[in-house]
């Protein structure tokens, strides 16, 4: 089954409006010219504009959200529901990044509510999973990886869990400077797809899965190359648009 790669930027909390409008400028022509997909997980208050310049442009960029509240609606101050990011025209949502769990102590549990909330409301989410340096050095790294995901499907069933998509990101190679080998990172992307298969059948084919963890312009070729890795979330890689570039040529 012919998997459509994804270049994902996920800009965490940086950026102001005239830099995200050049960047989106960059992302805008890489995607014309990619059979992949190209995606930019902005902070909350520069959605609008991103989905403005989208329209404007006519551009294939998805505009995703990097967080949405465990909660529906209600007294909730500073949270932003599934419902309004759909209300705007957001259609993605990273869901249990690696931040969101071990700064802000985000549960599994909470991480599966969100998965739901996001689907309820017509987004797209993307599952976030991976291990910490200690779990891994425990030999850890499947069990954590795999309960991460079970917690979700427990939720919402493996074939809906098998629709959307994963992205692994060890949390020792995040903003480190330090990544996976695409052996390491191949081994555990198999092993995700394996666990799904065993729940779905061939089903599990369809599934993308993305890498994320220090992926950067000179290492994205040989990791989206592997079999199970099917592009990358970046981090401070998509916040340079001549480097970003470069990963969206290895994705498409």
């Amino acid at each position: 089954m012919n998997r459509v790669k994804i270049a994902a930027g996920n800009w965490k909390m940086f950026g102001n409006s005239v830099q995200n409008a050049e960047l989106f400028n960059a992302f805008h022509a890489a995607a014309a010219d990619l059979g992949g997909e190209v995606m930019i997980f902005a902070p909350f208050v520069y959605i609008p504009e991103l989905l403005a310049l989208k329209k404007q442009n006519n551009s294939k960029v998805v505009i995703g959200a990097q967080n949405i509240c465990d909660q529906a609606q209600g007294a909730y101050t500073g949270e932003i529901s599934a419902a309004m990011l759909a209300d705007i025209g957001c259609s993605h949502v990273l869901v249990g990044h690696s931040e969101r769990r071990s700064i802000y102590q985000e549960t599994n549990e909470a991480t599966a509510e969100k998965y739901e909330l996001a689907l309820n409301n017509g987004l797209m989410p993307i599952l976030c999973v991976g291990e910490t340096l200690e779990q891994r050095e425990a030999e850890q790294t499947m069990a954590v990886v795999l309960s991460q995901i079970d917690a979700v499907a427990e939720k919402v069933g493996f074939e809906t869990l098998c629709d959307t998509i994963i992205a692994y990101e060890p949390v020792w190679a995040i903003g480190t400077g330090k990544t996976a080998s695409p052996d390491q990172a191949q081994e555990v992307h198999a092993a995700i797809r394996a666990h799904l298969r065993a729940q779905v059948g061939e089903n599990a084919k369809k599934t993308r899965i993305l890498y994320g963890g220090s992926v950067n312009a000179s290492n994205a070729d040989e990791l989206f190359a592997m079999t199970d890795i099917d592009g990358g979330l970046v981090g401070g890689a998509s916040l340079k648009a001549d480097g970003f570039t470069v990963i969206c040529n290895a994705a498409g």
